[in-house]
């Protein structure tokens, strides 16, 4: 009897032609002798159909061919399941596949997705929302905001929005975090919580960032002028800034006086003044390389 994977496509995720992605993974199933089960995303009550059809085929692992985005809403649907996730990146931000040093091609990812080789890896809880990659507010928040409202997907999308949102530039915010029996006040551009070190660009934003310790840290990017936020999206930000603070926790508050945009592994969730996080520790099996 064949063993039985899912594979999730998003079909609209990072403007990817994924028909190829198909037929290269059904090509690659035929030779391990296992049987893929496909399913589409279309965006409505996606979570629960992944479910259905998890428990209906009770397959050994589930492919995800999508940004990251849809890793995390596969893995918040199945979170409860001991199953291994293949991630096959094809988003817009591929910031998740980036982090774990997932390979360059197709066929690679594959090896990497149908082999053994995993890791259990930390969630995020952010206001009862999952987070399993970078959330922030702030700069980059806005960016995705007007990401999303814009109508050219992919890099060159990502690219124009930089333009609009630089040009929109709002003042900085005044923030109060506690964490670690402290708590720090000041005026921010960004605040980053991270669970990981790169955005989808390869910029490091949290080189302490390790997705299995049990804690997550808070990145403060105080005074963040045009040129380093151009740095940090396109993949080159300097290291020795001095107005980055770091810390490292498992649980925190982060208040603001004033509504922020705030976003979550690339989407867009609104204006918050108030984030109650803290670590999920192992909640997710990775194949990794």
């Amino acid at each position: 009897m064949k063993k039985k994977y899912i594979l999730v496509i998003n079909p609209i995720s990072g403007d990817v032609d994924k028909s190829e992605i198909l037929n290269k993974t059904l090509a690659f199933a035929e030779e391990f002798q296992v049987e893929i089960i496909v399913y589409e995303t279309s965006g409505e009550n996606d979570g629960e159909v992944i479910k259905t059809l998890y428990n209906l085929h009770k397959p050994e692992r589930i492919l995800i061919a999508g940004g990251d985005g849809t890793i995390k809403m596969v893995g918040e649907a199945l979170e409860k399941q001991d199953v291994i996730f293949g991630i096959l990146p094809a988003g817009s931000a591929n910031g998740l596949a980036v982090d774990l040093n997932l390979p360059a091609t197709m066929e690679e990812n594959l090896a990497v997705a149908f082999h053994n080789h995993f890791m259990e890896m930390d969630m995020i809880s952010i206001n009862g929302r999952k987070s399993i990659h970078l959330s922030d507010l702030g700069l980059n928040a806005e960016l995705v905001r007007n990401y999303e409202n814009g109508s050219t997907r992919g890099k060159l999308g990502y690219a124009l929005q930089i333009i609009t949102t630089l040009t929109e530039l709002e003042e900085p915010f005044s923030v109060k975090i506690t964490a670690n029996h402290q708590t720090t006040e000041c005026t921010a551009r960004m605040i980053v919580i991270a669970n990981s070190q790169k955005y989808g660009t390869g910029v490091t934003i949290n080189p302490n960032g390790i997705m299995n310790d049990g804690k997550f840290e808070i990145v403060i990017l105080k005074n963040l002028d045009l040129m380093v936020f151009g740095k940090i999206i396109t993949g080159n930000m300097p290291v020795d800034l001095e107005d980055v603070e770091i810390i490292s926790t498992d649980k925190a508050t982060i208040t603001t006086t004033s509504p922020v945009s705030f976003q979550i592994d690339g989407e867009y969730i609104g204006e918050e003044t108030h984030l109650d996080i803290r670590i999920l520790p192992s909640q997710m099996k990775v194949a990794i390389p």
